[in-house]
Order: C-alpha cells, then sequence, then structure tokens
C-alpha cells in the first residue's frame, strides 16, 4: 500500500487547509495517509549562527525520517500576505539543512485555499516554481476559492469545483502508481 504524507502548511487549529486535505485524504483508495501537524514539530527560526551553535533540532531529523517512508506528498498551503505561513516556511528552511531534497522527487499535489476569490493561488504559484529545487515532483494543483462559500459539511460544495480536484487526484494517483 502507497503511504502519503499530508501536511496543512499553517499551524491554525481550524486551519482551512486542514479541512481540504482531510477532504481530499477521503477520496483517496487504497492509500496509508501518513499527516504531519507542523504543531507537532515546534522548532527555534532558522538561522545559521543558532545552527552553528546549537546543531540541527531533534524534531527536524525525525520529521526527515517520515519524508524517507513516504511514496508520495499532498500539501495545502495556506497563505499568510502572498507568501508562506511563517511556520511552514522555517519547517522547510530547516528540513533543507539536513536535505536538500525535501520532497524527494515524490510526486506531490498542492493545493491552496483561502476565504477569498483567488483561493491561495499566489502561494501556490510560488510553490510550483520553488518546489522543483527541493526535489519537487509537482505532478497537479488544486486552488479552492471562497473556502466559506464552496465547502462545507466536509466537503467542496461546489460540482464543478468537486470534478476538478477529482481528475487533480487521479493525476496524482497515476503518477503515484508510475503510469
Amino acid at each position: 500500500m502507497k503511504k502519503i504524507i499530508t501536511i496543512s502548511g499553517s499551524n491554525s487549529q481550524k486551519s482551512i487547509n486542514k479541512s481540504l486535505i482531510s477532504h481530499t485524504s477521503n477520496l483517496l483508495e487504497n492509500i496509508e495517509i501518513i499527516s504531519i501537524d507542523l504543531n507537532d514539530y515546534v522548532l527555534p527560526i532558522y538561522g545559521v549562527d543558532f545552527e552553528a551553535e546549537n546543531g540541527i533540532p531533534t524534531a527536524v531529523k525525525r520529521l526527515d525520517e517520515s519524508f524517507n517512508k513516504a511514496d508520495g506528498f499532498i500539501i495545502s498551503l495556506a497563505e499568510h500576505n502572498g507568501s508562506y505561513a511563517a511556520v511552514f516556511k522555517n519547517t522547510i528552511d530547516w528540513l533543507s539543512r539536513v536535505n536538500m531534497k525535501i520532497w524527494r522527487d515524490k510526486p506531490m499535489l498542492l493545493m491552496a485555499t483561502s476565504p477569498g476569490g483567488r483561493g491561495g493561488r499566489t502561494v501556490l504559484q510560488a510553490a510550483k516554481a520553488y518546489f522543483p529545487y527541493l526535489g519537487g515532483n509537482v505532478t497537479a494543483d488544486f486552488s479552492l476559492p471562497n473556502f466559506y462559500d464552496n465547502f462545507s459539511d466536509g466537503e467542496i460544495s461546489d460540482n464543478g469545483l468537486k470534478e476538478e480536484l477529482n481528475k487533480k487526484i487521479q493525476f496524482f494517483e497515476d503518477h503515484l502508481n508510475g503510469k
């Protein structure tokens, strides 16, 4: 059975990106989901001086080791002022100190959502451009705009967006299975 790591790029307890990840995970079949909550990996702000004095935190090494078990990744990014949430950026900065190929060239489904009409597209574009340098094999991406209008009762309510996500999931699964 394939193992997929899911990460919401947020540390909010009520993250809408966590809701999108949960919904998407439920649509996958014959997959073991390994859910990573960034709140379980509280890290100091990355800095070369801190690293030189203290080394790489144990939590970063644990997280990096868990990535070795993955056959693929589903990441839903929170957008803060057009960029990654600070907790996510700090986590990938630390991870890159252990292994620059953070994502191990494994298939990735990148997603983003927001309350606004762009649905986190700015952070999604940034990730699609940047993640290949970190070993990201972005096979599909999905943006859910107007979260509170298009998501209710734990699922996407807009039929067009629901169909689009299903197509993206299928494309991701095809890459995951070497098709």
